[in-house]
């Protein structure tokens, strides 16, 4: 069984500002960015690009 991954690289979900639906799982290093992150990805629920915010919570 895999084990989660330790240091600085820490995973989260990509969610939606505009329906709230989580479209992106994506990592970052939490030492070298500590704000929080804010995209314009394609969203394909509202089918336009949209600000998808980090959100900690992989659903």
């Amino acid at each position: 069984m895999a084990k989660g991954k330790k240091g600085p690289r820490q995973a989260f979900g990509l969610k939606c500002s505009v329906c709230g639906m989580f479209n992106y799982i994506t990592q970052r290093n939490k030492i070298n960015t500590p704000e929080k992150l804010k995209l314009r990805k394609y969203c394909k629920t509202c089918r336009k690009p949209t600000e998808h915010k980090e959100s900690s919570k992989l659903k």
